[in-house]
């Protein structure tokens, strides 16, 4: 009977292992905009996207992984293997304590030469 339940475990284990949810796997390890390179990835390169998503996984699982992932390393990665991915990117300007576009501060600046 022991010999038994200790093999009706034993695929339950394996069971479980398959079932991780890659996402948890991956928040653990993408830090910063990571999230937001993989995002636009997924829209741009759907499977490429999502073989580098199931190939980290696997890397983390196996150890090979074991720092955090920021998005800088994850765009360059990404590059690396020739696909160029394309990030909403905005430039903003710290002036006496507000942020402000680069948009804004430069009509500020052009409104007031011709005033």
């Amino acid at each position: 009977m022991k010999k038994h339940l200790e093999k009706k475990t034993e695929p339950e284990k394996k069971g479980d292992e398959q079932k991780i949810n890659p996402k948890d796997v991956l928040n653990r390890f993408l830090i910063g905009r990571a999230w937001e390179v993989l995002e636009a990835a997924r829209l741009q390169h759907p499977q490429v996207a999502k073989e580098v998503e199931n190939a980290l996984v696997k890397q983390i699982q196996a150890g090979n992984i074991m720092e955090r992932i920021t998005g800088e390393e994850l765009y360059a990665l990404f590059y690396r293997l020739g696909y160029r991915v394309r990030l909403e990117t905005h430039i903003r300007v710290l002036e006496h304590g507000r942020l402000k576009s680069l948009e804004d501060r430069i009509r500020e600046r052009t409104s007031n030469f011709s005033a």
